[in-house]
């Protein structure tokens, strides 16, 4: 079987998502070579045109979308709730506070760039974020990930991204956060597949969630704990991740044109215009 070079992020919803292939379950076309890479070491290579099959911040899409397609499944959206930007209860923000945040290509970063425009920003790995607050290295910083759901006492909200996501776009649409994508110069034919394997697998994994979950805890594949990741999968690892919706899709759209509008792209995309052109398949076999 061909090999496909994947590459996802160690986080749970995407490891979560990614294991009914590696356990096997999926009956691929394809002998799939994973990698586990956190996300913005993940956007670096997808510029660079690392892997054949890719997890990205969405907000990363548009700089890439000559050379990778978006694929329509293993999708993670917030719903009323999101990235978190967090500081000390004891502290109070001026306009230039410094921040740490996980990523310059990152969906938080966009967002938070736009809302705070004279904020002082440094990058470090999500999980060095709440100790560089906590150590007085920044003001605050934006939590992502399972970090959203425990952190010290001492650090209060200061703001959440999905209320400043529906303060800029003035709608209710779902806050895009990270996708998959695959490059352009495979075969379309292969393309297609390579979808509906992954498609496959992360409906797998949603519908096998109480066999899946105490796998994962077992094998030490995941940060949190069982309750813990039973929590953040029902947020970024759900029915909703499976196939894109329309809903969805008009989401991305309004990222995309968010980020043109604040002269973070050159160009406005329109997601429906890079998919992978099911059509053909039918074509094909008719």
């Amino acid at each position: 079987m061909k090999k496909i070079a994947l590459a996802h992020s160690p986080d749970a919803d995407d490891i979560f998502m990614y294991m009914p292939i590696k356990f096997g379950w999926t009956g691929n076309d394809f002998t799939y070579e994973n990698t586990a890479l956190d996300i913005q070491t993940l956007n670096a290579l997808a510029l660079k045109n690392e892997f054949d099959l890719s997890a990205i911040s969405f907000a990363l899409y548009p700089l890439i979308a000559s050379e990778y397609a978006l694929l329509r499944t293993a999708l993670s959206f917030g719903q009323g709730y999101g990235p978190k930007l967090i500081k000390k209860k004891t502290t109070l923000l001026k306009k230039n506070f410094k921040v740490a945040l996980s990523g310059v290509n990152t969906t938080n970063a966009l967002i938070f760039r736009i809302k705070y425009p004279q904020a002082r920003i440094v990058y470090k790995n999500f999980l060095e974020i709440e100790n560089a607050v906590l150590e007085n290295e920044v003001d605050a910083g934006v939590l992502i990930h399972e970090s959203i759901l425990n952190f010290h006492p001492s650090l209060c909200v200061e703001a959440e991204l999905w209320d400043i996501w529906l303060e800029l776009t003035r709608e209710n649409l779902p806050l895009p956060l990270g996708g998959m994508i695959l490059r352009r110069s495979l075969p379309l034919s292969d393309a297609i597949k390579i979808e509906k394997d992954l498609t496959r697998a992360v409906k797998l994994a949603h519908s096998n969630r109480k066999i899946l979950i105490p796998m994962l805890n077992e094998r030490k594949l995941i940060r949190v704990d069982e309750k813990n990741l039973d929590i953040y999968l029902k947020l970024y690892a759900n029915e909703k991740s499976i196939e894109l919706s329309r809903t969805q899709l008009l989401a991305l759209n309004a990222l995309f044109k968010l980020g043109y509008d604040y002269k973070f792209y050159d160009k406005i995309i329109q997601v429906e215009n890079y998919l992978i052109p099911r059509e053909y398949e039918q074509v094909r076999n008719s």
